[in-house]
């Protein structure tokens, strides 16, 4: 089930989170988030009238995504990137699928414009997972992050969508 998430889902929010700092790099990321800044993360993206969105399972938080700005100036406000993450004991199940849709039926009511992902370029499964849903493949940022004692690259995909209605 997709549902808004709610504060009293922080917690395991921030786990599904820390462990992919510490054993991936979907996140150029090193320390760990503490609740309270999970929670000022979490107060900015409602004030800032971002989706937050959790998959739930069995009572428990399986995923989460969100979108915000893509930057922080006038001229992106119709653009926004994504960040989806799954609880490693339930990959492959489609959540990180179904969690992207609905991001997508947000945006599209909302009047996003461009959909950005970006993804580290070693991750294969991300990027066959968007271009199924309709993400162009739109550039890579050579050794743009350094994590696990190697440079990353950071590649980029984008999703067009019908933009604001007025």
């Amino acid at each position: 089930m997709i549902r808004l998430m709610e504060v009293k889902d922080l917690p395991e929010v921030l786990d599904i989170y820390n462990d992919i700092i510490l054993t991936s790099t979907a996140v150029y990321r090193y320390e760990i988030q503490t609740l309270n800044e999970k929670r000022q993360w979490f107060d900015e993206q409602k004030q800032s009238d971002n989706p937050l969105l959790v998959f739930e399972e069995d009572g428990e938080v399986a995923g989460f995504a969100t979108y915000s700005q893509f930057r922080p100036y006038p001229g992106y406000k119709h653009t926004m990137e994504h960040s989806v993450y799954v609880h490693k004991e339930h990959y492959q199940k489609g959540i990180a699928t179904k969690l992207m849709r609905e991001l997508i039926r947000i945006a599209e009511e909302n009047g996003v414009k461009t959909l950005v992902a970006g993804i580290d370029a070693e991750n294969l499964g991300s990027m066959k997972a968007h271009e199924k849903l309709g993400f162009e493949y739109a550039g890579t940022i050579k050794n743009a992050g350094y994590k696990f004692e190697k440079w990353l690259d950071l590649v980029f995909y984008q999703l067009h969508l019908s933009g604001p209605k007025d």
